[in-house]
């Protein structure tokens, strides 16, 4: 579990998408390499808002990773059948916490988790915002939870 989340709250993942696993992803060793995880959680956090808001005008605000931090728990193969996924856990002012896990689809096992953050980014103006209240409400609809406005 992970070290910032409490006993009593487990993290309910309503986004989820299986992974490709491709050639090229697998390394000497046989097992997927540690640096293609991170494309996988990529992906998976492109689903995840074009899901939670097909309207999101990513080409005026964005959304930057300021942080990351992950777990690498058990080994992913070529023939692996897995998927990636995702929740917003907190929005603050002008930041989101994500967390996201890979996992195998068919036992279940957590192969991978990734917590980050992310900020609200005027593309234009080269600066963070606050996050948009349209945003907001999407997620907060999507995760069936109302966030408190954090700063």
């Amino acid at each position: 579990m992970p070290q910032n989340q409490t006993l009593m709250e487990e993290i309910i993942y309503n986004h989820s998408i299986p992974i490709q696993i491709r050639f090229n992803d697998v390394d000497k060793f046989g097992h997927v390499n540690n640096s293609v995880y991170f494309t996988y959680c990529d992906l998976g956090k492109s689903e995840y808002f074009a899901a939670v808001s097909p309207d999101m005008d990513l080409e005026q605000v964005a959304v930057v990773m300021v942080h990351i931090e992950a777990d690498f728990l058990s080994q992913i193969i070529l023939a692996s059948q897995v998927s990636v996924q995702t929740a917003v856990t907190r929005l603050g002012n002008k930041s989101m916490n994500m967390e996201q896990r890979v996992i195998n689809e068919v036992t279940g096992e957590v192969k991978f988790v990734c917590r980050s953050t992310l900020v609200a980014f005027d593309l234009h103006a080269r600066a963070s915002i606050e996050i948009p209240a349209t945003w907001r409400d999407a997620i907060s609809r999507f995760e069936h939870r109302t966030y408190l406005h954090e700063l």
